[in-house]
């Protein structure tokens, strides 16, 4: 009897741990990358008798329509076009290479055998994050945006040294909506190396799965050009001014130095030419009638 009961515990157990299992696993997951950055989106109802994820098929659906990505672990003929960038992996989860903003969306993954669906849905909803930098005169205002392509409900803020900013701060400016979050200041404040280390972009989904980004621009090449010499320009001024402080300081030390040696020179040269002078004359006096007589003792040419 008690053998009985141990036993009915023990399925009573194993069947709870299941559905609790199966809840969990059907959760709907959040997911935010940044633009250009790699993302994985698991597959949490994967069978795991696949050998090369054959029952699992990876959809993406937004504007009413639905997109096949992968069928059988394959590439579907629907995502060609970015074919080089998706690839599944061994445990079936879908990977995307250099997210853009094109990618955010809702992706299922659904398992199939026979034809017919097995199990409920595993949903990832991935969100892009992009991040922009503006420069107006003297200020530069720095924007985190999230793209969802389904109902925004992200929470967006910036963070300074991983704080948040402090409202009586006068020097930094910030705002925030859903989706969306900007902050305002001096150029003269923070060089660009100082943004990426002090400043990020944090992303509260509606889950409340936190994600915190380092700021990156993402405006392209052109715009991190011309951000970027802008601010070398803003942050070198000083800098060019000490140094043709200097330089006119070591060429007037310089000139002084020259000045110097040329009259040193001058001088010896004089000096020089004195003592030859006195060295080719002897003076010899003649003791008997007081005269001074002055021979030369250079040699004869040709001696």
């Amino acid at each position: 009897m008690d053998e009985f009961k141990r036993i009915q515990k023990s399925s009573l157990l194993i069947l709870l741990l299941q559905f609790t299992g199966a809840a969990i696993g059907q959760r709907d997951l959040y997911l935010s990358v940044r633009v250009g950055d790699e993302a994985t989106l698991p597959c949490n109802n994967v069978f795991n008798d696949q050998d090369q994820c054959e029952s699992t098929t990876w959809l993406l659906s937004y504007s009413g329509s639905t997109a096949v990505l992968v069928r059988g672990g394959q590439i579907g003929e629907e995502a060609r076009a970015k074919s080089d960038r998706l690839r599944v992996t061994e445990k079936c989860s879908l990977v995307i290479k250099k997210v853009t903003e094109e990618d955010a969306g809702p992706f299922t993954c659904r398992q199939f055998r026979s034809g017919e669906q097995q199990g409920s849905d595993s949903l990832v909803l991935l969100s892009v994050v992009t991040m922009t930098e503006h420069q107006n005169n003297d200020e530069v205002t720095l924007l985190c945006s999230v793209t969802t392509r389904v109902s925004c409900r992200h929470k967006v803020k910036w963070l300074l040294q991983g704080r948040d900013v402090d409202e009586d701060n006068k020097d930094i400016k910030t705002s925030a909506s859903d989706c969306n979050a900007s902050v305002t200041f001096q150029t003269s404040h923070y060089g660009s190396t100082q943004r990426s280390e002090l400043f990020t972009c944090s992303v509260t989904a509606d889950d409340g799965n936190v994600q915190t980004f380092s700021f990156q621009s993402s405006d392209g090449d052109k715009q991190a050009a011309t951000t970027s010499t802008t601010t070398a320009a803003v942050t070198s001024s000083p800098t060019i001014k000490n140094s043709g402080l200097l330089r006119l300081v070591l060429v007037s030390l310089g000139l002084a130095a020259l000045i110097m040696i040329v009259v040193a020179v001058n001088i010896w040269t004089r000096a020089k030419e004195k003592q030859t002078q006195m060295d080719e004359i002897n003076v010899r006096y003649d003791v008997d009638d007081g005269t001074v007589n002055y021979e030369n003792i250079r040699p004869p040419d040709g001696v």
